[in-house]
């Protein structure tokens, strides 16, 4: 963690911004708006990019991940710009468990996978950029979404180090645990070979 000389005052701010940002369900608000009824009620009923794809619209999967990877990264972006490199960090914590933890839908939201690497971009594009890489080619490999993002939130520690920014290893510890914390259900079908490949429609047990 970097040093914290904002007033808390800001701080608060900073994160009621990112949980207000982050609770933003762009996945429902876009499925909504494009006609392909509650993501709720499909699929996973989970709210990423990863469930909307299994509506078979690739834009409507498409404009999630990219919203949802936006709303942590503004979050970031502005809590530094106005704040600090503190308030940033904050926010983009808070902007995680908004998209986690959404008051909207009755705390029952995503897994944070898209969320994270926005956020990641914003404090240091470099690990950002890697991290993403990192997830298009374990996607490309395994054909799992899940897979692809478990190897992603792990290797982010790892280019934290080859890029040398150890400021931000502890929020990145934290989120890249509750990433798989979330994903616990995910891990139990990887383990049994069970587990859906992308765009894969599957029983609405599966995340």
């Amino acid at each position: 963690m970097p040093p914290i000389p904002s007033d808390p005052t800001f701080l608060i701010l900073a994160a009621v911004l990112g949980y207000l940002l982050g609770s933003i369900p762009f996945g429902i608000v876009i499925t909504r708006a494009m006609g392909l009824g509650d993501l709720r009620q499909i699929g996973s009923g989970n709210i990423g990019a990863t469930n909307v794809l299994r509506t078979g619209n690739k834009r409507a999967a498409l404009a999630t991940l990219v919203f949802d990877a936006a709303k942590g990264g503004v979050a970031v972006l502005i809590a530094s710009w106005l704040i600090g490199p503190d308030a940033a960090q904050i926010a983009g914590l808070c902007a995680f468990l908004g998209h986690l933890f959404p008051v909207w839908l009755k705390f029952k939201g995503g897994k944070g996978v898209a969320t994270f690497l926005g956020i990641l971009i914003a404090l240091n594009w470099m690990v950002g950029l890697a991290a993403c890489a990192t997830w298009l080619l374990a996607a490309v490999v395994s054909r799992t979404s899940s897979i692809a993002a478990l190897v992603a939130a792990a290797s982010a520690s790892a280019w934290l180090v080859v890029f040398n920014d150890g400021l931000i290893l502890l929020l990145v510890v934290i989120l890249t645990i509750l990433i798989y914390v979330r994903h616990s259900a995910n891990l139990k079908r990887i383990k049994a070979g069970t587990e859906p490949k992308i765009g894969q429609k599957k029983p609405e047990s599966a995340g």
